[in-house]
């Protein structure tokens, strides 16, 4: 299967910014420091998501994005759409051109599961995954770890010590 960065990368930054709506807006910046995205492809993707109404920014001190619609209504397969990303598990990107310019035996297979890829994300939506406990674990020692570096406590010292996220 072929979902490269940009997809990925975009759904992360939306369930960040789902899970931390009650917030208000976002800044890009803790996005980028949370889910460590750098910030200049953060803005590439938001450009493309806001085209895409899935979310809006909000201007001035205290700014940053926010989701366009509830959580409920937004589809992961949505989110890699607006960010002109396909789900594609055939060997010639879907142009059946697969083996010596012809179609090969198994392109319909790997077509279909393709398809079948993007009709289960469209059935996800970011509440789905906001609401999984395993989820919710990983945001808190996220959000731990961006206070404390918040604070000046050195994160790379405390792993080098290997003292594990979950007990600071």
């Amino acid at each position: 299967m072929r979902l490269t960065t940009k997809g990925r990368y975009a759904v992360t930054a939306m369930l960040d910014l789902a899970i931390h709506a009650d917030r208000g807006p976002i800044s890009l910046a803790d996005i980028s420091q949370r889910q460590e995205i750098s910030l200049s492809y953060l803005e590439q993707l938001f450009a493309k998501l806001r085209k895409n109404a899935l979310v809006s920014s909000v201007r001035g001190p205290g700014g940053g994005y926010k989701l366009q619609r509830a959580s409920e209504a937004i589809f992961i397969a949505e989110i890699i759409d607006a960010v002109n990303e396909s789900v594609d598990t055939t060997k010639c990107k879907g142009a059946g051109d697969c083996q010596g310019g012809e179609t090969c035996l198994t392109h319909y297979l790997w077509e279909d599961l393709s398809e079948q890829i993007h009709g289960f994300l469209q059935n996800i939506s970011l509440a789905d995954l906001v609401a999984r406990n395993e989820i919710k674990r990983i945001a808190e020692i996220q959000d731990r770890k961006q206070t404390l570096a918040g604070e000046g406590v050195d994160l790379k010292a405390l792993a080098d010590r290997q003292i594990p996220a979950t007990t600071l």
